[in-house]
């Protein structure tokens, strides 16, 4: 039986003082007591899952960031990104994931969605086990000790009307029995694994056919329900491209022609109409939202008020990487939407409440339905998935109860996390992983090659 004693602790059924978890071998709270002496300084928190990941693009983050002879967008950047990853091989990407994973356990994310459509060699040929990239990156998780939601992507398409695939989209490529052999192959690497779920994404509708998709989507989930995740509605460019394909939006196609309930992801679904927005938030699925990289990319803003005011649910993801810190999403996704409204605590939810309370506790739950988990709250039968921050660390002291999350989100970006459990496992103690040399080291390595 393992145990945590911390001052302070945010439960299921709000703070509490003096908290003792226990913890059996299996990774579940199995006991929570409150007011027993003795406890070590520091705040306990549910863990956050990061829910959208691209973990091949940690290796180019900054890189993108010289102008161009045109006006840039998300389609100038992404000619650079396929440049990049045409020579990334197996290991590499194992090099890169196990680097971007230590980040993410340091900056408090417990669990990963690894959105990774990465499937091939850059000429298309497949490898011996066509699963072995994403292979590559749940031994990456394994080795870090970060859950993962591994997510391999159906990819058969280049555009709207299932046009052909351009050369450097045939790394991506699948027909859905192809696709579902992938999928099979990583539920069996993972049958046994506590930390580790199996689901499926569909890239975007611009990249799959109806058919094929509701192909694999019966096929799935002829048992029981999966996650499922999919870009949509990111840029207004896919937007008007689906309307002139389709008289649809792509929110208003997707809802129209697929079952989106409680078990759907829609990343970042920037570009809803009200009736959209609406939609969406009754449907029951969860909407991911990566402001930093949204922002990088010029996406614009998540009509984050609409939404919630709908009872719409959203977890939070850092996607291409270019920061890896879930203080800092949640900072910008409240930043963002007091700069189009112009005012300020835009997402508190009323009067007196907590901003950073309120899109922590939003995002924790978000995060862990969209990843098809069994965490995001500190309960007894819960995951033992944690985070402490270091409530003697200059940015908390002296704070107590939605203080320290207000503390922590919006006062600066000094990393205040001490330690992180996963499935009750100290994976990082004191700021620190115990393999992150080497770990750094070989991504380095990594880089040099790449560069190269």
């Amino acid at each position: 039986m393992n145990t945590l004693h911390v001052t302070h602790a945010l439960l299921s059924t709000g703070w509490a003082e003096n908290v003792r978890i226990s913890i059996d071998a299996a990774g579940t709270v199995s006991k929570i007591e409150t007011d027993i002496a003795g406890a070590n300084s520091g705040c306990l928190l549910p863990g956050m899952a990061n829910l959208h990941s691209h973990a091949h693009q940690r290796a180019m983050a900054g890189l993108a960031e010289r102008a161009g002879s045109t006006d840039d967008s998300f389609w100038t950047w992404r000619k650079i990104m396929y440049q990049f990853l045409q020579a990334i091989q197996p290991e590499q990407l194992h090099a890169i994931a196990a680097q971007l994973y230590v980040e993410m356990l340091k900056s408090g994310y417990t669990r990963v969605a690894e959105f990774q459509y990465l499937h091939h060699q850059p000429s298309g040929q497949h490898y011996d086990n066509p699963a072995e990239m994403s292979l590559q990156t749940l031994q990456a998780a394994r080795e870090t000790g970060l859950g993962m939601t591994n997510l391999p992507v159906h990819y058969q398409f280049g555009g709207f009307g299932e046009q052909p695939l351009g050369q450097q989209q045939q790394r991506f490529a699948n027909d859905p029995e192809l696709f579902l052999r992938i999928v099979e192959e990583l539920q069996h690497a993972s049958a046994n694994d506590a930390n580790v779920v199996t689901g499926m994404a569909a890239h975007s509708l611009r990249a799959v056919g109806k058919q094929g998709l509701s192909t694999i989507l019966a096929s799935l989930q002829k048992d029981s329900a999966l996650p499922v995740h999919i870009h949509i509605a990111e840029q207004t460019k896919e937007v008007n491209d689906c309307i002139a394909w389709s008289g649809l939006r792509p929110v208003e196609y997707l809802l129209d022609n697929f079952k989106v309930d409680q078990h759907w992801c829609l990343i970042h679904a920037t570009h809803m109409s009200e009736s959209e927005t609406r939609a969406v938030a009754g449907s029951g699925a969860v909407v991911g939202i990566c402001p930093a990289t949204e922002g990088n990319l010029g996406d614009g803003f998540f009509n984050a008020v609409e939404y919630l005011k709908a009872g719409g649910q959203f977890g939070i993801g850092s996607d291409s990487h270019i920061s890896v810190s879930p203080s800092e999403e949640l900072r910008w996704l409240e930043y963002g939407q007091r700069l189009l409204h112009r005012s300020r605590n835009v997402l508190a939810g009323g009067y007196e409440r907590s901003t950073g309370r309120t899109i922590f506790d939003k995002a924790v739950a978000g995060g862990a339905q969209a990843c098809g988990h069994n965490s995001g709250a500190i309960a007894v039968g819960k995951r033992a998935d944690f985070i402490v921050l270091d409530t003697n660390h200059p940015l908390l002291c002296e704070r107590s109860g939605d203080e320290l999350l207000d503390s922590w989100i919006f006062s600066g970006n000094s990393n205040a996390v001490r330690d992180v459990c996963v499935g009750g496992k100290h994976v990082i103690q004191g700021g620190h992983h115990a393999q992150e040399a080497a770990i750094a080291d070989r991504f380095k390595s990594t880089l040099k090659t790449l560069r190269n």
